[in-house]
This record gives C-alpha cells, structure tokens and sequence, in this order.
C-alpha cells in the first residue's frame, strides 16, 4: 500500500555535492518520521541522519556536512550532501515510520530500494 522512491544519486569527486529526495506514496494516514541509512559493500546498514518532530539528528560522520529536511505535505524528505568523501560511497535508502489508512493506529517501518552513491576521483 505504500512505497518509498528514492533519487538523486550519482557519482562525484571528492569535495562534490548531491542531494537526496525521497517520496511517500499510497494509503498513507500519517508519517511519524523519515531518514536516511546507508550501507557500503562488506559493512552494516548504518543511521545517517534522521528527522522526528521536526528535530534532526545526524551521524557523526555527517555532522556539518549533510543537511536532512522534511516536507510534511508533500510527504517527502531530503539529504543534502556537501563535502563529500570516499567514505561516503554507499547504497543510501530511505526509510520512514507509517500507519495506513487501513490501520491507522498501526505503525510500520518501510523501505525504499536505495539509491547508489559514489564519490570518487
């Protein structure tokens, strides 16, 4: 009933930009919070920054770099990338916490299918 569709991925050099946009859709009541995790080849699906209330938090290894922002109407979220490093180079994937119009006091976790991000000279 509800998919997320992440975008804006790529590939830069180091010290480049990108922005991530993902988008809600279906049969959705109400999106408690929304962010985005990565996960680099070998390693752990790790946080990389998320928004709940309207307050942001971020990983360490982001702090100062990327800046995460919601639009409650339009049901979508970004992470704007500056200074970005190889260490940076991950599949990143948003995630957000639903209920649906069908079970409206059920909240559920859901995925979208990731978006691949290189940073690389």
């Amino acid at each position: 009933q509800v998919q997320l569709v992440e975008s804006g991925g790529g590939l830069v050099q180091p010290g480049g930009t990108l922005r991530l946009s993902c988008a809600a859709s279906g049969s959705i009541a109400r999106i408690n919070d929304m962010g985005w995790y990565r996960q680099a080849p070998g390693k752990e699906r790790e946080l990389v920054a998320r928004i709940i209330g309207g307050s942001p938090n971020y990983a360490d290894s982001v702090k100062g770099r990327f800046t995460i922002s919601r639009d409650n109407a339009k049901n979508t979220v970004s992470l704007q990338m500056n200074s970005l490093k190889p260490e940076d180079t991950a599949v990143y994937y948003c995630n957000a916490i639903i209920a649906t119009m069908k079970s409206p006091g059920l909240w559920n976790n859901y995925w979208g299918q990731g978006t691949q991000v290189s940073v690389s000279s």
